[in-house]
Parts: structure tokens; sequence; C-alpha cells
């Protein structure tokens, strides 16, 4: 975000006091930013007649094989019945396995098939380019100060959530 005289014009100490129009300019940002970051996932998905839902739900149920369906809704914060439709979906296309767990039968343990890792990889490579890519050319100093605004902007439970999440081993 700028203050109309480039990136690095803004200083530590300014950023205590962003103007409205700077925020607005920061809000306008991350909606385009994020609709191209879900635009080369989007076409992919389209082709298959999914659409983010699916694509959440595969990329964490990759990031956490064995994850259960209860961890997911957490993660996704979506209704039982809107997960539902999408594993239905994504079982029944043979993208999901579903497996009864061991220790008590009521859970249920998510993994990807062979057919799920290979779309997962597909949609999460087209993602890795673009944010490589904006890295690259942001620099390092750039890269840490996005990664802490968007934990910051993440509600507790949610950053813990996400810290559990990054600290574990993929």
């Amino acid at each position: 975000m700028t203050d109309g005289r480039g990136p690095s014009s803004i200083s530590g100490e300014s950023l205590l006091f962003l103007t409205d129009e700077q925020l607005r300019q920061g809000i306008e940002a991350m909606f385009f930013a994020y609709r191209g970051f879900t635009a080369d996932p989007d076409r992919i998905l389209d082709e298959l007649a999914y659409g983010r839902a699916h694509h959440r739900a595969i990329h964490f149920i990759n990031r956490a094989p064995g994850t259960t369906v209860n961890n997911l809704l957490n993660i996704l914060g979506v209704t039982k019945q809107s997960l539902n439709r999408v594993l239905r979906t994504l079982i029944s296309d043979g993208l999901v396995e579903s497996r009864v767990g061991k220790n008590d039968k009521r859970e249920r343990h998510l993994y990807l098939t062979e057919q799920g890792k290979q779309l997962e990889q597909t949609l999460s490579d087209a993602q890795r380019a673009r944010l490589r890519a904006a890295f690259r050319d942001a620099g390092p100093e750039a890269v840490a100060g996005f990664k802490t605004v968007l934990e910051a902007m993440m509600d507790p439970e949610m950053r813990h959530s996400f810290i559990r999440l990054k600290d574990s081993k993929p």
C-alpha cells in the first residue's frame, strides 16, 4: 500500500496514522489481489464443475492427511451441511477417501486419493507461481511485513489454528 509517493514512502511511524483513504486503498488492493490469487484455480475448478469450497477442502485435506470432518469444519468455518455437500462430491468423484476412525468409529478421517493429490498439486502450483513472482518482486522485507499483517488480521482462534497448522510438518 502506498501513500501516492511509492511503497517506500510510508515509514513505520506513519503507519500508525494511516488515513481513511489509504486504508480504503488497502482494502481495494486486497480485493483485487484475492481475485488474482484465485483466478487460475477458479478456471481449473470451473472445468470440473467445482468451486472454491472444493478447493479449500482439497487444500486442507492435503495439508493434514487423516484430518477429521470436525477439524475441517473448524478450519473452514462452514456449516456441516455445506461441507457434507462438498465432501460427497469429492468422494463420489474419487478425489477424497473417508475412513472410519480407529479409536472412535463415529469419526471420519479424510485423505486425498492419487487423483485428488494431482488436482491439489495443479491448483497449488498456480497459486505458488503467483505468490513466488509477487514475493520476488516485493523483496524479503515486504514479504515479512505482509505475513505479519495477515496474521495480525486473523481472529485469535484462527491465528491459533493457523500457527498449529504452520508448525505441523506437511
